[in-house]
C-alpha cells in the first residue's frame, strides 16, 4: 500500500481554500503522472504543530487541512517523491522552515512494506508516529495497517499519539476527492 499525506493552510491565489486546493492537486497529480488514486481519506482540521525552533506556534498560523490517498504507480519511491515536489511547485508550494504555513503539502507516508533511508527520502516518514494528522488519515485508508518498521497497528499508533493534539473531521464536500474542487474537463 502507498500511501500520500496531503494537506495545507493558506489560500491559494488561483485554487482558494486549502481543501479546495488540495482536490486541484489531486486532480493535477491522477492527470499528470503515472499516479491512480485508489482511496481518499476523510478531510480533517488540525491546529498547527510547532517547528523545531519554536515558531510557527499554535494560533499564530491557519488550522490545517489534512487527509491522505492510497495510490497505485509503476513509480519507484524516489521518482515518486519527485512528481510529489513537481505538483507542489506546481500549486506555488515555497519551502522555509520547518511547519511553515503553505498552500500545498504532498508526503510519501508510506510505500509498501519497504524502509526506506537515504539522504533525499525516508520511509516511513519519521514523523507520522506523532501526528493525529497523518495517523487518523491512515486509519480511514486502511485500518489494519501495520507500520513497515516497528509492526505496530495503526489504531494502536493513534493510541499513543499526544493528547494536546487538537483535530477534526470535516464534512465531505461533492467535488473532487471530496473536496470543493469540481474536475475540469478533459
Amino acid at each position: 500500500m502507498i500511501i500520500i499525506g496531503i494537506g495545507a493552510n493558506l489560500n491559494h491565489p488561483e485554487y482558494g481554500s486549502p481543501r479546495r486546493t488540495c482536490g486541484a492537486a489531486l486532480e493535477h497529480l491522477s492527470r499528470e503522472s503515472d499516479v491512480q488514486i485508489r482511496a481518499v481519506s476523510r478531510w480533517y482540521q488540525s491546529e498547527p504543530v510547532l517547528s523545531l525552533n519554536g515558531e510557527g506556534a499554535q494560533g499564530e498560523q491557519p488550522w490545517y487541512v489534512n487527509g491522505a490517498i492510497e495510490v497505485e504507480t509503476s513509480l519507484e519511491p524516489l521518482e515518486l517523491l519527485e512528481v510529489l515536489n513537481r505538483v507542489e511547485a506546481a500549486f506555488g508550494r515555497v519551502r522555509s522552515v520547518a511547519n511553515a504555513p503553505r498552500t500545498l503539502d504532498l508526503d510519501l507516508i508510506a510505500y509498501g512494506d519497504q524502509h526506506i533511508q537515504s539522504e533525499h527520502l525516508t520511509v516511513p516518514h519519521p514523523r507520522m508516529i506523532e501526528r493525529a494528522f497523518v495517523i487518523l488519515p491512515v486509519i480511514d485508508l486502511a485500518p489494519n495497517w501495520r507500520h513497515p518498521v516497528s509492526g505496530t497497528s495503526v489504531t494502536e499508533l493513534r493510541d499513543v499519539l499526544p493528547p494536546d493534539q487538537a483535530i477534526e473531521p470535516m464534512p465531505p464536500a461533492q467535488g473532487v476527492c471530496h473536496t470543493e474542487w469540481i474536475a475540469t474537463p478533459l
